[in-house]
């Protein structure tokens, strides 16, 4: 442990620096975050110290730069802060001293470990900062732990991460059920800009990040910084920019009344608050892509077929056996099925947390279906909704207090269902039971866990005190446990869609569903925008029917294929209903997807930034740039055509390319084309970035895809 006099630490890896003021016994603050800075002597470290210090008038509390990781209104802060939480009306305002610092050699990077002090309020604080290798990605987090008899009622913690002053815009996110993931952009103003979430979960209309950069940064360029929360709970997420100027993102865990109190001795840490930086957003989601692949490394993704478009609760033994069949016809590795199994479950008002399975639809059990499944060579995997209850089922008339409940009963219903409380011991015991006896006896490869409704009324029953945090920690116990039975299993995070994804339940999850709209129009923008914090291949992608379930558009084959290729690849068209002309061109889309999954689910991806706001093209790059995949797609008419050149992002500059369209439904490109079109054409990286290849024409939602492999 260092002393408290010791002025900063120079934190390298992944490609990241970060300098961390550390002085005069004040608590850590960070000078910079971002661009690699080499190595720094001691004495450079102390020049950045000293030329970190503004000007300041006669005015402690004019507040001098920069803002500590966790901002004290006891020297002088005024904007959000930093710890909110008193014991009964006193020791409210702390003022923590640091007393010590190290760094330690975690395997997965460097840690700056500060201990502080509140000696007046006996309180104490240990702050980490961890830069990781693999990803370049910075996180932090705080532990609080109360050494008075008195106990202390915490409010919560939100800790900051500067950014510098090109940071003059903003990026966040917002959407509905079947839209998430809408991203809106303003400037970065004196003040807050708030995102709060409270519902238990992330939600739909989340902004999952929130990112600061420089004035109309794009994918490719521009200086651009963000922060996540690694939590599935209530959290907020602010951009705050105050009258001195200084600008920072805050995260934390949104807590409700008297969720934690801290007796003597207790303590309370908050979840990891994550920051990542780039010269574009392609290079900060790729951070994060880094971070998840080096964490949760995965095997191929096995392409899906899920029951629920095709049958929703229709569930028949023939029906389903026949369906299997055909999946495995079309090159489908793991068929899942979905909701209406269980006792009763003819439709969504009954049965949620019984969990027995319908004896009166699968008279011998699901068993026969699941040797099926396996004769045809594919996984099996069940859909479970295990924090839900239907008021009609078994559980909710043997067990009513096992239901969330405030003191006004259990509440509005949400897809006429209510929220378990596995906090209750006998809960979590009876789900845990359930759903491990069913993985064991069938052997269940995979679960797909939905969470279809908002946490508004969580309160524990008979006293009603809140338990969203004690919920969500009980999720990731009930997840970890299945995990260590069945170390064979895989799991989806689904919450209605969208409505839970981050890098707390992704820690657990081997993939998320980011909407439950299948449509390839809107999935283009959601994947897309999903993909700032997940990679490909932990994103759940499927064909969807020709008229969308949810939107009622009408797509070719062809466009929603192309759309579900790029992530973890699914179907769910009822192929029962399919003819063999669109079985036979769903297999070659298939095919196309299996021979290229290794560079789609562990390439780069990257993104253009177009003038022609009609227009996407995006793609995938090999790690060593030696092949890349790209689609251009049209979303709308463009305001003038032809589009013009198109330049390819990733590829090396000093490598030759053969670039040719594809077609792997066997489609016709329509209209008149460009010559290269037909015979493909061989130009440099470089070339091809900067000069780029006039665009193949294309109607509204239609898309063309473009090979593109190193000469060698």
């Amino acid at each position: 442990m260092t002393g408290p006099g010791s002025p900063a630490e120079h934190l390298r890896a992944g490609g990241t620096s970060v300098v961390v003021a550390l002085g005069d016994g004040r608590l850590p603050r960070i000078l910079h975050w971002g661009e690699d800075l080499g190595d720094l002597s001691s004495e450079t470290l102390r020049v950045i110290v000293e030329t970190a210090l503004p000007a300041i008038g006669d005015s402690r509390v004019t507040y001098p730069q920069p803002v500590p990781v966790l901002p004290q209104l006891a020297e002088g802060w005024l904007g959000r802060p930093g710890l909110v939480g008193d014991s009964g009306g006193r020791r409210w305002a702390s003022q923590f001293t640091a007393v010590g610092h190290r760094i330690d050699d975690d395997p997965a990077g460097p840690v700056l470990r500060v201990d502080a002090v509140d000696d007046a309020f006996r309180l104490e604080l240990v702050l980490e900062l961890q830069l990781l290798r693999a990803s370049g990605l910075v996180r932090q987090r705080a532990e609080l732990v109360n050494r008075d008899d008195a106990p202390f009622r915490l409010g919560g913690i939100e800790l900051s991460l500067p950014v510098p002053h090109e940071a003059v815009e903003l990026l966040d996110l917002t959407g509905r059920w079947s839209l998430e993931r809408v991203p809106q952009r303003h400037p970065f103003h004196v003040g807050e800009w708030v995102r709060a979430s409270r519902g238990g979960k992330p939600g739909l209309e989340h902004t999952m990040l929130l990112a600061a950069g420089a004035s109309g940064f794009g994918f490719r360029a521009g200086r651009v910084w963000a922060t996540h929360l690694a939590w599935s709970g209530n959290q907020v997420l602010a951009a705050e920019r105050t009258p001195a100027d200084t600008r920072h993102l805050v995260a934390g865990e949104l807590l409700l009344a008297d969720e934690v109190v801290l007796a003597r001795d207790g303590s309370y840490r908050t979840p990891w608050q994550v920051g990542s930086w780039g010269d574009g957003l392609d290079e900060l989601a790729a951070r994060f892509h880094r971070h998840l692949r080096s964490t949760r490394p995965l095997g191929p993704r096995p392409v899906i077929l899920n029951t629920w478009e095709a049958v929703y609760f229709r569930h028949d033994v023939a029906k389903l056996t026949a369906l299997a069949e055909l999946g495995a016809e079309v090159g489908a590795e793991r068929f899942v099925v979905d909701d209406g199994w269980f006792s009763g479950r003819r439709d969504d008002t009954t049965s949620l947390g019984d969990w027995d399975v319908d004896e009166d639809i699968w008279p011998d059990g699901l068993g026969p279906l699941v040797a099926r499944v396996r004769e045809l060579g594919m996984d099996f995997g069940l859909w479970f909704e295990p924090e839900m209850i239907n008021l009609d089922s078994a559980l909710a008339r043997a067990h009513p207090d096992w239901l969330f409940d405030a003191g006004h009963g259990p509440g509005l219903p949400s897809r006429h269902q209510h929220v378990l409380d596995i906090g209750h011991p006998g809960a979590y015991e009876h789900v845990l039971a359930r759903m491990s006896a069913l993985i064991d006896a069938l052997h269940i490869d995979y679960v797909k866990w939905d969470h279809n409704r908002y946490l508004l009324d969580a309160g524990h029953f008979p006293d009603g005190k809140p338990g969203v945090r004690r919920q969500t920690e009980q999720v990731y116990r009930l997840m970890d446990e299945l995990r260590t039975r069945h170390p064979w299993l895989e799991i989806e995070s689904c919450a209605s869609g969208g409505g839970r994804i981050d890098l707390g339940v992704l820690e657990r999850a081997d993939r998320v569903w980011p909407s439950d709209c299948n449509d390839p129009h809107e999935r283009l923008e959601i994947q897309r925008w999903t993909g700032l914090l997940v990679p490909p291949e932990r994103q759940g992608t499927h064909i969807g029917a020709e008229a969308s379930h949810t939107t009622h558009r009408s797509h070719p084959l062809d466009y929603r294929a192309e759309k579900a290729i790029w992530g973890h690849l699914g179907i769910e068209v009822n192929l029962l209903e399919a003819d063999d002309a669109e079985r036979a061109r769903i297999a070659r889309w298939v095919a196309f997807h299996r021979a290229h999954r290794e560079l789609l689910h562990h390439g780069v991806v990257v993104h253009a930034d177009l003038p022609e706001p009609a227009a996407r093209l995006e793609g995938v790059v090999a790690q060593d740039r030696s092949e890349a995949l790209y689609a251009l797609s049209l979303v709308e008419r463009p305001r003038t055509w032809p589009l013009g050149r198109l330049g390819l992002p990733g590829l090396d500059d000093g490598t030759t390319y053969d670039v040719q369209v594809v077609t792997p439904g066997g489609e016709e490109l329509h209209g008149p084309q460009s010559p290269w079109i037909s015979d493909g054409i061989r130009l440099p990286g470089r070339v091809l970035r900067t000069v780029g290849l006039e665009a193949p024409s294309l109607d509204v939602d239609r898309s063309v895809l473009l090979r593109v492999v190193a000469v060698r």
